[in-house]
């Protein structure tokens, strides 16, 4: 990598390191190509993204931004996770490290607050972005339906009483 490339790969991890809210720093040693492409389509799904990094370039990248207390997590064959939505980045990571021992979580970051290990599971504990968009849907929708059955009840109610007596008037 000459000069000129690896000021434009420090240039794009910068700007991802200024638009994302979360980054999850993990070792990748061991790791086959089809377990990365495994992980990479995960993440991808999750509309996450995976990056190996180069330590020294990345460390470069991360002065001036809001994530610049991670550098001394970057030694070793390390792998970045990140992502807009909070949780899903860290989920998939947790969730492949749980199959596949050779993916180890060293932390991360969200917004400013640095996370260890633990801090990075327990964020993956945590519903995603979609799954608490649903929930709230399903409780501003619960209320109208709830309403609806209430009123409901009585014409049914009517219709089976009417239906009653003329069962009682045909067997009279």
């Amino acid at each position: 990598m000459d000069r000129s490339q690896k000021e434009k790969w420090v240039a794009s991890l910068r700007s991802v390191f200024e638009e994302t809210s979360i980054v999850v720093v993990t070792h990748y040693s061991g790791l086959t190509v089809a377990e990365m492409n495994e992980l990479r389509d995960k993440m991808r799904e999750s509309g996450s993204s995976f990056k190996v990094t180069k330590n020294r370039l990345t460390r470069r990248a991360l002065e001036g931004t809001k994530y610049k207390d991670l550098e001394g997590m970057f030694t070793g064959p390390t792998a970045i996770a990140y992502s807009q939505d909070p949780v899903a980045p860290a989920k998939v990571a947790v969730d492949f490290s749980k199959t596949n021992k050779k993916l180890i979580i060293l932390g991360g970051a969200y917004g400013e607050n640095t996370l260890d290990a633990a801090g990075v599971k327990v964020l993956a504990a945590l519903p995603s972005l979609d799954q608490s968009r649903a929930k709230l849907v399903g409780l501003l929708c619960a209320p109208a339906s709830r309403i609806a059955a209430v009123l409901q009840a009585p014409a049914g109610q009517v219709a089976r009483v009417i239906g009653a007596r003329a069962e009682q008037d045909k067997a009279a």
